[in-house]
């Protein structure tokens, strides 16, 4: 038997599986008996030549497999990948079971030999010593008693149907939480049924179920609040599809689902979803900022999560000079601004490098907790700008990759940043204004005056200009008493080069110095570097 054909042993399992005379269904979702986390889509039926009995060509979903779809030289069928695809005799896959069995198993089953075989520690002596888990069977007893179950995790256990209508109702009544995470689900009508007969079912997990793009004659599902469908292979059409029937949906996880763009079905923005608060895209493909533009008038829609996408541009209707919204009467109305609730927007590993990217985000009326971090923008290794850039030209950012923003770091930041750009646009007021929309105001606000000489001043009277008045009090017990020191320092002296001046002025040798900072306003005294910005 040659490479190319599946002729693996299944490890023994309680798995349903099929026969040789028993054909599956092309499309059809099966999984290795045995191994419920090998899992792939029927893509043929029927014989391969050179061999006897009939086959089953089967393209995996992790890749894991032996040919493209073809063996020697004929085509059966296309593989998403060069050796994603393998023929497999029936008896070895299986087309899983329905939810209660599943729930049984995960729930009601008993340790096997094996498994308790491998529960041991290691004495000193280097000997197995088994252990048993504290109130293991307590626990079980509890999970047993299936219509007290609130939540039930269902991972890659076979699930492929509702089963015989009624019986999950029933069973599990009270059940809110459902994972259905890896499964053999594909078809609407079974994920229909099993929401139908759980009426406190609050939230659905389908990931990794690569789900039918028909989503025809769904019901109305309006107990559902928080749907996940990360990497379903499910488009923007089949959610537009979706959400007539889940109308309360307050969180929609859509991670991994190769999407490059919104599209709505019958206008340029998306309506509807009148519950939404969180909206998760991470892990796809967008690229232009058009298309999130078409979600700006969700009037809930509080959480956007778009991190890892091809993101480069961002930019708020009316205020952008490269592009034009889609129909910008229809995104603005009147009574409502794009994005109005938006508070939290993550666009991190995206490709976002310019400045007015960032200060456009200071449009957006509540947004207060934004993530930037790998973006060229935002990594000083790739030519982007510190934290406190990004910090003082955001007037209202509270939490800035996932660190809060204290009123200490945005006091100092938008110093630092103020003093940042006199020192390089000092002689370009035009330049200051274009390119540091943020720094009149800055200015301003912390009363920072313009370090310029007097008329005729001389290269002395310059530096002094820019000196500041420094008392220096020596507090170690172990020197004793020293008189304090004023001193007229250049306002670029760092922490480590105050130390050595310390050293000197006070004659210590042997002691390692530790500044602390005693404000006027206050009798509290805090390490130096809490307060300095570079060292």
């Amino acid at each position: 038997m040659q490479s190319s054909l599946d002729t693996e042993k299944p490890i023994s399992s309680g798995s349903i599986s099929g026969s040789d005379s028993v054909g599956f269904l092309i499309g059809q979702r099966v999984h290795f008996v045995g191994d419920t986390r090998r899992i792939g889509t029927v893509k043929y039926v029927g014989a391969v030549e050179g061999y006897g009995g009939n086959w089953v060509g089967v393209d995996w979903d992790n890749g894991d497999g032996k040919h493209d779809g073809s063996h020697n030289g004929v085509r059966y069928f296309e593989a998403q990948g060069p050796k994603s695809a393998s023929f497999v005799r029936p008896h070895n896959l299986s087309s899983g079971f329905p939810l209660l069995k599943a729930l049984e198993l995960r729930y009601h089953g008993e340790s096997t030999k094996e498994e308790e075989d491998e529960m041991y520690v290691l004495s000193a002596s280097n000997k197995r010593v088994s252990i048993e888990l504290l109130g293991k069977d307590k626990i079980q007893n509890k999970l047993s008693q299936f219509e007290e179950l609130t939540s039930a995790s269902l991972a890659y256990l076979g699930v492929s149907s509702a089963g015989a209508p009624g019986h999950i109702n029933t069973t599990i009544p009270r059940l809110k939480e459902l994972d259905l995470t890896g499964n053999l689900l594909s078809d609407w009508r079974e994920i229909a049924a099993i929401c139908k007969e759980l009426p406190a079912l609050v939230t659905l997990n389908l990931s990794y179920n690569i789900m039918s793009h028909n989503i025809s004659g769904m019901p109305l599902l309006n107990h559902i609040n928080v749907v996940v469908l990360n990497h379903t292979g499910i488009g923007w059409k089949q959610v537009e599809m979706l959400k007539d029937s889940i109308p309360l949906v307050e969180e929609l996880h859509l991670m991994g689902n190769k999407l490059r763009g919104i599209t709505p079905l019958s206008s340029d923005i998306v309506h509807g979803f009148h519950s939404l608060h969180l909206l998760n895209l991470e892990n796809n493909f967008i690229a232009a900022w058009d298309e999130i533009l078409k979600l700006s008038q969700l009037k809930r829609l509080e959480q956007l999560f778009l991190n890892n996408n091809c993101i480069s541009h961002i930019w708020y209707p009316d205020h952008n000079p490269l592009s034009e919204p889609p129909n910008s009467h229809e995104l603005l109305g009147e009574s409502f601004r794009p994005f109005q609730n938006l508070c939290c927007l993550l666009v991190g590993g995206n490709k976002i490098e310019d400045f007015s990217s960032i200060d456009t985000l200071n449009l957006f009326p509540n947004l207060l907790d934004i993530r930037l971090s790998e973006n060229p923008i935002a990594d000083p290794r790739k030519g982007g700008v510190p934290r406190f850039v990004l910090i003082a030209r955001l007037a209202k950012v509270e939490i800035l990759n996932g660190s809060q923003v204290s009123p200490r770091e945005r006091k100092d930041s938008e110093i630092r940043y103020v003093r940042l750009v006199m020192s390089k646009c000092q002689d370009n007021p035009e330049e200051i204004k274009k390119l540091h929309p943020r720094f009149a105001e800055l200015k301003k606000f912390h009363g920072i005056e313009d370090e310029k000489a007097a008329t005729g001043a001389t290269g002395p009277q310059k530096m002094s200009s820019s000196l500041i008045s420094i008392t220096l009090k020596c507090v170690a017990a172990s020197i004793g008493e020293k008189v304090p020191l004023t001193k007229k320092l250049p306002a670029t002296t760092t922490v480590g080069k105050l130390k050595i001046l310390c050293e000197s002025f006070f004659k210590i040798k042997s002691v390692k110095p530790k500044l602390f900072l005693q404000e006027e306003v206050t009798s509290s005294a805090k390490p130096l570097a809490h307060y300095m910005l570079c060292k």
